[in-house]
């Protein structure tokens, strides 16, 4: 019997409000629905599949949302994960309505988000969630009722952790001010887009865990001959695994979480845990990164 651990966990570990571990390198769950985020996958026992094979290679934090699908990612997890091991950490989030594909408005009620809650303890066959996220503070809705929401539900056991998105410095003191013990924030951020800089800062800082979402953004950089794809070459690796690595790389508290909908590349994407990059890879892909950016303005 092989004692090698599970590829995943080459990505190191970070303890989620200081109790709850992990390994950095997660899967997100957005891609197992039909398009535009709308409704079935084409092939729902292959989304089975990715999840399962996540496990296997040792991935144990998974990201979902109430609005994908809306309901699906959730029903997908349940299906092919329960009864979950000790060691996997669910991740949900609430705060966004669906009207239709592609189409996705913030709702902040403290109703609303009562009601989301309540869906996903039944979706994803629990007691409490692991790590419950407020998807976008909606503007529409006092923000002081939308972080005492986020401690209420904490407090009543409910959920074990809280989480923000798509939040500012400003935003993230704010909640933290009104008593949030915010364990994760999770905000978009990669090679080529790193305006929350600051806030992964802030992060570091307080020792909070920082998510970041659509983890590869490769565009030009990967075309052939580009920067990434002269460094994948180096290695022997793709040019989305060297962007996941680089993340890795760039902060102790940074929990990537690619997602796709087929078993060959989530094994790709998890594999990325075993790239260690030289301080000169990491200087060469934060220039293009940085290039790519100033070209896109």
């Amino acid at each position: 019997m092989s004692t090698t651990p599970p590829v995943a966990h080459r990505s190191g570990t970070f303890a989620i409000g200081g109790d709850t571990p992990v390994h950095r390198l997660g899967y997100g769950a957005m891609q197992l629905t039909g398009e535009g985020v709308w409704g079935p996958p084409k092939d729902p026992e292959e989304a089975v599949r990715v999840l399962r094979r996540a496990a296997e290679l040792g991935v144990d934090l998974f990201d979902t949302a109430d609005s994908y699908g809306p309901f699906v990612s959730e029903e997908l997890i349940r299906k092919a994960l329960h009864p979950y091991a000790d060691e996997v950490v669910i991740a949900t989030k609430a705060g966004l309505t669906r009207p239709g594909p592609a189409d996705w408005r913030p709702v902040g009620r403290e109703g609303y988000l009562r009601q989301q809650l309540e869906g996903s303890l039944v979706r994803l066959g629990v007691d409490t969630i692991d790590l419950w996220q407020l998807h976008r503070i909606d503007a529409d809705t006092p923000a002081e009722e939308q972080f005492a929401t986020l401690k209420a539900v904490q407090d009543e056991g409910k959920v074990r952790h809280v989480g923000l998105s798509e939040v500012t410095v400003e935003q993230l003191d704010q909640a933290l001010d009104a008593g949030v013990k915010v364990a994760t924030v999770q905000n978009m951020f990669n090679l080529v887009e790193r305006g929350s800089e600051d806030v992964l800062d802030r992060c570091e800082e307080l020792g909070i865990g920082f998510i970041p979402w659509f983890p590869i953004a490769t565009g030009k950089l990967a075309v052939d001959g580009g920067p990434l794809d002269e460094i994948a070459k180096e290695h022997g690796s793709s040019p989305a695994q060297l962007a996941l690595a680089w993340l890795l790389h760039r902060s102790p508290v940074m929990l990537p979480i690619p997602g796709t909908s087929k078993v060959a590349h989530v094994e790709q994407n998890i594999a990325a845990a075993e790239i260690e990059l030289s301080d000169d890879e990491v200087q060469r892909l934060e220039a293009a990164g940085r290039d790519a950016a100033q070209a896109d303005d």
